[in-house]
This record gives structure tokens, sequence and C-alpha cells, in this order.
């Protein structure tokens, strides 16, 4: 392309070349710059997620020091501050690309809710606010500032414990903001190094990583106290005998079940144990997993312990786990049981068949009223044929084993029966022939109700277009509504409406219009 005296034409071709070799630069660098914005989204949606996973880690900590202080108080006190620090700088951080956001006059897409990361190629931003020249500004020495009292808050936090100095290593790893080599071999500034130059929407990008740095550390440490602690937790003298019980209340006379669990079913075999007493067979008691099956009557109604020993090996020596708990002995149930068989509600003028029952009390001992409310025959079983009003309450009452009385009660909310639909040929609306019109039989059916409730049609009118309405007695088309059908033209539209019918119960609502077109 150079050299020569080149033609007018050649000139052309050369300029061509020029502005297509601008235009593939432009589209590269639109597609890194919508790189960053796919990245930095990435590591947005990763910072919530590990937001909500952290969260859920300190109040399980938090958790656990209020149930085992002595445990657990400790590390969830610094888990806590931990977490305080790091949002604190977290919150910087989210700032800083605020103030990156107003600087470039960028706008957040109302209906994507991205930045124009394409629009964000500007790179003198952040170098007019962090840097003068080769120094940091004023502004740029306060970010470092900012960084290293983040830094010195968290090693503070981790101390100088031992255990703590891997941990400590991995967060000072991660935060290094010593000075880095330069493409040119020069020793420059950290935050030079990463910020003065690039695009905002790299820049945008690093501070949402350096976010995500914060929250990896935050889970790091916050893991780290909590596996720290179930380290200490391993020796036996550490565990205590839980006992699970497979329900917690029993009704007098019934036997005690459940199990005894140490720790964490820690699969530990013990080499004796005793319950109220009594020494347990291990090879029938003692399952898979280290829990001891229990299984004895229980005492009177009211509060009862439960005291024996768990003997383990440890260090060649027996170690004795005092087991203690306690279960709750309770009468006979005192609360009634009353559902509607098909649902929630009961609807006004049909029979709602309801199931009325107090548990662990016979049928003859129970006996229920309300307004509609009738017995159907059968044990516990109930018709309710509602009337007025809006709810109808149900009370129930029981005489149990002592011969001491029990009540209960429930609300149910009454609704109408709904309207009907409309159908000829089983259809509502659609096309059929001239002469099934004609003949066909009007019905009005209850749509999605559960109830079998058959109506039936005993009057309607009929509009055919051109002509006045006809009103029809009964079902099906008079003489007056055939004739108006046969003068109907192919393709018009009959219409079927003030549908009326009757029930063997309540008063029905008109049903719902038929639009039939005729097909010949």
């Amino acid at each position: 392309m150079a050299g020569g005296k080149a033609s007018s034409r050649q000139k052309m071709i050369n300029l061509m070349y020029l502005v297509f070799i601008a235009m593939m630069a432009m589209n590269m660098s639109k597609e890194v710059l919508s790189a960053f914005g796919l990245m930095e989204a990435k590591f947005s949606t990763s910072n919530t997620d590990t937001s909500e996973r952290n969260a859920a880690l300190l109040a399980d900590l938090e958790k656990k020091g209020e149930e085992k202080p002595e445990e657990f108080q400790v590390p969830a006190t610094k888990a806590k501050q931990i977490s305080i620090a790091s949002q604190k700088f977290y919150d910087y951080l989210e700032s800083l690309k605020n103030e990156l956001i107003k600087k470039g006059e960028y706008k957040i897409d109302p209906e994507t809710g991205k930045l124009p990361f394409e629009a964000m190629d500007k790179t003198d931003i952040l170098d007019e606010m962090w840097f003068t020249g080769d120094r940091l500004s004023k502004p740029g020495e306060a970010v470092m500032a900012k960084i290293e009292a983040y830094k010195a808050e968290v090693s503070d936090i981790l101390g100088k414990d031992v255990k703590a100095s891997k941990a400590l290593k991995s967060f000072q790893d991660l935060f290094d903001t010593s000075k880095q080599k330069n493409k040119d071999g020069k020793q420059i500034d950290w935050l030079d190094y990463h910020f003065k130059g690039f695009p905002a929407i790299a820049s945008f990008t690093k501070l949402t990583a350096i976010q995500n740095d914060v929250k990896v550390t935050e889970a790091n440490l916050m893991n780290y106290y909590l596996g720290n602690v179930l380290t200490d937790a391993v020796s036996l003298n550490k565990y205590q005998a839980i006992i699970l019980a497979d329900k917690s209340a029993f009704f007098a006379g019934e036997k005690f079940q459940g199990k005894v669990v140490i720790g964490k079913y820690a699969k530990v075999a013990p080499t004796k144990l005793n319950v109220q007493g009594k020494e347990i067979d291990l090879s029938k008691a003692i399952d898979s997993t280290g829990a001891a099956t229990l299984d004895f009557n229980v005492g009177n109604v009211g509060e009862h312990d439960i005291k024996g020993k768990f003997t383990f090996l440890e260090d060649g020596k027996p170690l004795e786990i005092d087991i203690k708990g306690n279960y709750v002995v309770v009468p006979r149930p005192n609360s009634a049981t009353i559902s509607a068989d098909k649902m929630n509600v009961v609807y006004r003028g049909v029979s709602n068949p309801m199931t009325i029952s107090f548990a662990g009390v016979p049928d003859n001992k129970v006996s229920a009223s309300g307004s509609g409310l009738s017995k159907a025959g059968k044990a516990g079983k109930y018709n309710m044929v509602p009337s007025s009003g809006k709810e109808v309450t149900i009370n129930v009452s029981a005489t149990l084993d002592d011969g001491s009385k029990a009540s209960d009660k429930a609300v149910f909310r009454i609704k109408d029966i709904p309207k009907p639909t409309g159908q000829m040929a089983g259809k509502e609306s659609g096309r059929l022939p001239r002469a099934n019109v004609a003949a066909g039989t009007v019905k009005a059916v209850l749509l999605d109700f559960d109830f079998d409730l058959p109506l039936t049609v005993t009057g309607f009118k009929v509009k055919v277009p051109g002509q006045p309405s006809i009103t029809v007695s009964g079902n099906k088309m008079n003489g007056q509504a055939k004739a108006a059908i046969n003068k109907a033209r192919r393709g018009d539209a009959i219409q079927i409406f003030e549908i009326k019918s009757r029930s063997t119960g309540p008063k029905m609502k008109p049903a719902s219009p038929i639009v039939i077109e005729l097909s010949n």
C-alpha cells in the first residue's frame, strides 16, 4: 500500500483498508469491554451467593455460641468481628464503584438492569482521581489506607494463635498490596499496576473482584472457626449423651421409645450401658451409628427423668459419660380433629360430607353440633347443609376415659354454588350442523364442582341474527325456534341465553350463554 505514485483508485482502496482495520479494532474493543461486563456480572452473582452462605455460617456459629458457650462463644464472637470488618470494607468498595459510575455518567438499563459495558471505555476517570503523575493522589492514598486498615483489622482479630497462622497467611497472600513489576520491569505501586490506564469497566470489574476476595476471606475464616472448634471437640470427654425420643410426649400406659446417642453419632463403641438402674445388652441395643435404642414402660402423667451411664475406653482407661434426659407423659388427647372430606369450605344448600372425631375417643362418646349438621350413619361421618350467613361453627365435645369432658370447635366458610355453564352437545361454543342445533338439548353443568348435583334446564331464550328473540320452555327447541334456525344462513351465530335450571337443592343462577355457529 505504500511507495510509488498511487492512482486515485488505489488511494481509495488504501483508504477503505484503513477504515476496515479501524472498524475491526472498534469491534474487538467492544467485545473486550463486553467480556469485562460479563465477568463483573459473574463476580456480582458469586458475591450474593457467598454472602448468603456466610450469613448462614455466622448464624450457625452464633446459635452454637448460645447453646454451648464454653466451646463456641469465643469463635462466634471473632467470626462476628470478621463479618463486621468485611462488610464495612465491602461497602467502601461499593461506594468506589458508585463514584466511578457517577463520574462516568453511566446509566443502568431499566429493562436489563445492566450497565452499558461497551460504552464504559473511559480510562481517565480513576486516573484523574487516584494518580498525579507517577504518584498517588490524596484520594488514591485514601484507597490504599482503607485496604491496609482492613488487613490490619482482620490480622488483629486472628491474633497470634499458632492455629490461625495458616489462615492468616492465606489472607495476607490474597490481599498482597506490595509493589508490582510492570512490562518494562519497573516496580510500581499496587494501585497503579491494577487501575491506572484501564477502561472504566475493567476497573469496575476489578473492584467487584476485590469484593469477591472479601467474601471469600469471610467464608474461609467462618469455616476456620467452625472447623477449629470441631477439632477441639474430638476428645470423648467433650461429648454429651443426647436422648432422642421417637415423640416428645406419650400417653399414660405407653412405652417410651427413643435413642441415646453420643455427640453427633460418633460411631464410638461403648463397653457398658446402664439406663434407669438396669444393664442394657449392647449386642442388641447399639446400632451402626453408635445410637442405643431404648424401650421401657413410661410412668404416670407428668415429667420424668432418664438417668444412666455410657462407658467408653479412652487411652486405655474407662471413661464414664452420664446420661441425663427427661420425657413427658400426657393424658389422652383433648383436642378434636374436624375436616371437610372434599374441601376447606362448605357450600350452601347442598349436603357437605364431613368427618368429625376426637383422637383416642370412641365415636359413641363424641358429640357434634352446628347449624345444618346431622349424622350420616357411619362412625364419625356427618352431613352439613348450611343455609344463611357467611360462616358456620361446629362444636365438638367428648367424654374421656376418666369421665372428664373435653371440647373443641372449628369454623368453616360458607360459599354459594358457582354459576352453571350452558352447553349443547358438550360445547359452550363452536360449530354444529343446523339440524343438530334444531334438535339439540340445552344443558346447565356445574364444571369443576366437587359435588354430584344434577341440574334440569327449565327454559331459555334463542336469538338468531336478523330475527327477534324467542322464549323456549324446557330444554329443547320449540317449533318457533326451529323455524328461526332453519331461516338462518350458514355461518350465523345462534345465541342461547338466560338458561334457567333447577336442582334438588338450592335455587340456581342462570347458566352462562351458549354461542353456536351454523356449519351448513
